[in-house]
């Protein structure tokens, strides 16, 4: 999706922020400097037009390997994966070195590129080439310059990174999301004043340095009603619903691993998750330690793991992992908070019955690397009590106004390819029906699963181009805590035929929990 430019530039700043503005986090933590400078300084010095240079790249973007890989042979796949959690380890340590050598990039225009970007293309294309001798080890085919092409990385500057109020009808996931069976639209098109006034290219970068930034906030108030109508439903339709309640994570049982896309590597994720559902998830976990584990949900026979990125408050505040690795070292900060509600929800199709999930299906919505990648994948949904039937957002968060509370609403692919439960890039077996809720051609319809995550924040303020009392979803450090990136991840675990009793019910139009 292209970006809407039309949005309102600020006034030219008469003096760059401060570069050399930092956080140390803990003892020994990574420094996370200030790195939004003005995008738009004037001045007459060269030494000042270096500065006004280099101080508008803010992160590093890469191209998402994982994406491009479409067919992993099984006996390369745990290899594979390693090296994906390696590439991800080299991005984030070059983000590190980028927001910790602000000064050294003022005084040398060059600096970037040769202290940083040069040495992760030379790591990035040893990495690739081991992931494409793991393939071709096993009698895969893997494309040597093709994955070369994917070694070099470039950079981005605030303005390219503040996706808020500068895209319009972002949600592109075959038709939009269905959110319990009414159609969602995509981004709402943001007042540009007021993004304008949220001081683009301008703010300090959260409690972190990396984000969010007051552009990446909107007052619902402001937003116009941007909600499609659902679509109609046959008379062949699935008008169901199956509730499991499996509470909002209380006991706070967290990890930074994703066993989806990084199995076996510790801190695969780069950042927290909250796990409801089977308690026993982790880099580590398989099928076997999956069926075997215990679960949160009252229907013990659910033992389906459900996890998502946190949301912490920027507010000054610390969490038990400040000193962590996926945590306070790698630029998510803030107290973490638990959802005041969690709606876990299975809904029907509206042209077709659905066929059961199948044991071990394993399921991404969203794109937790937007920054990089741009919205194509993205499923990320914002709204405030009380408005989530007018509006939703994908790449600003909410302001909400008093007595309403934050709301992230997910709803899952709900097309299977009929054959597998996971795929190379974790997206191809699974789709999501078009814009009137068909399936295509070889895809089944299976029960969607949506999920509603209320949470009781104090509305953050915008002054002056910053943000008091932010509020964000953890993430990989070098994305910046965009909205866009939100996600949430699933695995179907299933005892005693539940799945296909929840199928059952869908289809018959009964309300079941």
């Amino acid at each position: 999706m292209g970006r809407n430019t039309r949005k309102r530039r600020t006034p030219l700043a008469t003096k760059a922020i401060a570069a050399s503005a930092a956080l140390a986090l803990g003892g020994g933590g990574l420094i996370w400097a200030n790195f939004y400078a003005s995008a738009h300084e004037s001045n007459n010095s060269g030494q000042n037009q270096t500065k006004a240079a280099t101080g508008q790249v803010a992160t590093i973007a890469c191209p998402d390997v994982q994406q491009k890989l479409t067919n992993i042979p099984a006996k390369a796949q745990q290899g594979v994966a390693t090296e994906l959690a390696n590439l991800d380890k080299q991005i984030t340590e070059a983000y590190a070195r980028l927001a910790s050598t602000r000064q050294a990039q003022t005084q040398d225009a060059n600096f970037v590129q040769n202290a940083i970007v040069g040495p992760l293309k030379e790591k990035r294309a040893a990495t690739l080439d081991r992931i494409r001798i793991d393939i071709q080890r096993v009698g895969g085919q893997a494309d040597a310059a093709g994955l070369q092409a994917l070694a070099a990385c470039t950079t981005q500057t605030a303005n390219q990174t503040n996706a808020g109020g500068q895209n319009n009808g972002g949600q592109q996931q075959n038709g939009g999301q269905q959110q319990g069976g009414q159609q969602q639209g995509g981004q709402a098109s943001a007042n540009p004043s007021a993004s304008a006034s949220a001081g683009a290219g301008q703010n300090i970068g959260g409690q972190a340095g990396n984000g969010p930034v007051a552009a990446d906030f909107v007052d619902i108030t402001k937003v116009q009603p941007n909600v499609a109508a659902k679509p109609q439903k046959s008379g062949n339709a699935s008008t169901g619903t199956f509730i499991t309640r499996c509470g909002v994570n209380a006991n706070k049982n967290h990890n930074t691993d994703n066993v989806i896309v990084a199995p076996g590597v510790t801190n695969g994720a780069h950042h927290l998750h909250d796990y409801v559902g089977n308690q026993k998830v982790d880099a580590f976990a398989n099928n076997n330690t999956l069926i075997a584990d215990q679960t949160s949900c009252q229907n013990q026979s659910d033992l389906s793991a459900y996890y998502w990125p946190v949301v912490r408050i920027q507010d000054g505040t610390q969490d038990f992992d400040q000193n962590a690795a996926g945590g306070g070292t790698e630029g998510n900060v803030g107290k973490i908070l638990t959802p005041v509600q969690a709606q876990i929800k299975y809904v029907g199709s509206p042209t077709s019955k659905v066929t059961a999930m199948p044991q071990f299906l394993r399921i991404i919505t969203g794109d937790a690397k937007t920054t990089t990648n741009g919205l194509a994948n993205a499923n990320a949904h914002w709204s405030c009590t009380g408005f989530e039937n007018k509006v939703q957002l994908t790449t600003q968060y909410p302001i909400c106004p008093q007595g309403s509370n934050v709301v992230r609403t997910f709803a899952f692919q709900s097309c299977w390819d009929g054959t597998n439960i996971d795929s190379a890039n974790h997206r191809t077996h699974v789709a999501f029906a078009d814009a009137a809720g068909n399936c295509a051609n070889g895809f089944k319809a299976i029960p969607q699963l949506t999920m509603r995550l209320v949470y009781k924040i104090t509305p953050p303020v915008l002054q002056n181009g910053q943000v008091k009392n932010a509020y964000a979803v953890d993430g990989f450090p070098e994305q910046l805590h965009k909205a866009a990136t939100d996600h949430d991840d699933f695995i179907a675990v299933f005892k005693n035929n539940l799945a296909t009793k929840i199928a059952n019910c869908i289809n018959n139009g009964q309300r079941c929990q």
